[in-house]
C-alpha cells in the first residue's frame, strides 16, 4: 500500500536552541494557537466596528473590551484545554504520570490539549467576563463564534505536522503513512500501513468550511442580529463535523481492546459512539435548540 500524500516529516519544532543548559523551542502547535488567536481577534474587532451588523445597530462591546476579553479567552483555552487533557486522557490512561510528576500538568509546551476542555474553559471565561461588565452574553458568544475557526484550522494542521490523532487504516489514494511504530502497526495490514489523514478532514470541516459558513452568515446575511444564533451554528456545526470525522479517526489507545477494536465508549451491537462523538453529541443538540429558539431582538 502506497501513500498518495507523502508525510512532510517537518518535525514538531519550528526552531530549538539551547541557552545556558536550557532548551528553548517554538513548536508548530504553539504557533497555531498564537496565530489563530490573533486572526480571531482581528475578525472580532472588525465585527464590533460595524455596528450595523448587531442588534439595534449597536455593537455588544468596544474594541478595548474585545481586547480585554481576549486575555480571559486565552486563559480559558489553555487552562480548560490542559485540564481536559489531563483529566480525560492522562488520568484514564496513565495516572502514575501525574502522581510522579505533578508539574507536567502545567507544561503545555510539551503538547496535550483537549478541545472540549478548552471549549468549556472559554464558555466559563465569557460568562464571567460578560456578567462582570454587564454585557450581552449571547452577542458576545456570537462574536467569538465567528472568530474561532482560524484557530481550529491551524490547530488541526499542527496535529498533522506532529503526526498525531491519525485515522483508521485505509487503501484510499490519499492515505498517509505516518511515522512511528504506533501509527505503522495495523493488525489487518501487511506491509506499509496508510491511514486516513483525519487531522486534515477536521481542518477542512471544522475550520475552513464551518468558518466560511459562519462568516458569510455574520457579514452578509445579518445573522448577528439574532443573539445566540451563530453560537448555535458553531455548536451544531462543530459537533456534526467532529462526529463525522470520528468515523475515520483512530480511537485513543485506552478505549481499544480485543473485543472493542474501534474504541467505542458506548456500544450497541456493531454500532457505538466514540468518546469524541459522545462529547460532541450534546453540542449538536444544544446548538440546534439555540438556532430554533433565537429571536430577533426589538
Amino acid at each position: 500500500m502506497q501513500a498518495a500524500i507523502p508525510f512532510p516529516n517537518i518535525g514538531p519544532d519550528i526552531f530549538s536552541v539551547s541557552i545556558g543548559g536550557f532548551e528553548l523551542a517554538l513548536r508548530w502547535y504553539a504557533m497555531a494557537y498564537i496565530v489563530g488567536i490573533l486572526i480571531g481577534w482581528r475578525i472580532a474587532v472588525a465585527a464590533v466596528k460595524r455596528a450595523v451588523l448587531w442588534v439595534n445597530d449597536k455593537s455588544p462591546m468596544t474594541v478595548q473590551q474585545v481586547e480585554d476579553l481576549l486575555t480571559w479567552v486565552i486563559i480559558g483555552v489553555i487552562a480548560g484545554g490542559r485540564l481536559g487533557y489531563v483529566l480525560g486522557y492522562v488520568m484514564t490512561r496513565n495516572p502514575e504520570q501525574v502522581w510522579n510528576d505533578p508539574l507536567m500538568i502545567f507544561r503545555v509546551w510539551d503538547g496535550g490539549m483537549s478541545f472540549h476542555g478548552g471549549f468549556l474553559g472559554v464558555c466559563l471565561a465569557v460568562f464571567v467576563y460578560t456578567r462582570k461588565h454587564g454585557l450581552s452574553l449571547w452577542s458576545s458568544a456570537d462574536m467569538l463564534a465567528i472568530s474561532v475557526a482560524p484557530a481550529l484550522l491551524l490547530g488541526r494542521l499542527a496535529n498533522f505536522i506532529n503526526a498525531e490523532l491519525w485515522g483508521h487504516p485505509t487503501d484510499k489514494p490519499w492515505g498517509v503513512i505516518f511515522p512511528g511504530e504506533a501509527a505503522q502497526f495495523c493488525p489487518t495490514v501487511v506491509g506499509d500501513c496508510a491511514r486516513h489523514p483525519s487531522q486534515i478532514y477536521e481542518a477542512l470541516l471544522e475550520g475552513l468550511i464551518l468558518g466560511a459558513i459562519i462568516l458569510l452568515l455574520a457579514f452578509k446575511r445579518g445573522q448577528l442580529k439574532f443573539p445566540a444564533r451563530l453560537t448555535g451554528v458553531f455548536f451544531a456545526g462543530y459537533g456534526l463535523a467532529r462526529m463525522f470525522v470520528e468515523l475515520f479517526r483512530q480511537a485513543d489507545s485506552q478505549f481499544i481492546s480485543a473485543t472493542n477494536p474501534l474504541g467505542y465508549v458506548i456500544q450497541l451491537g456493531e454500532f457505538g459512539l466514540s468518546m469524541g462523538q459522545l462529547l460532541s453529541l450534546p453540542m449538536v443538540v444544544i446548538g440546534l435548540l439555540m438556532i430554533v429558539l433565537s429571536k430577533r431582538a426589538a
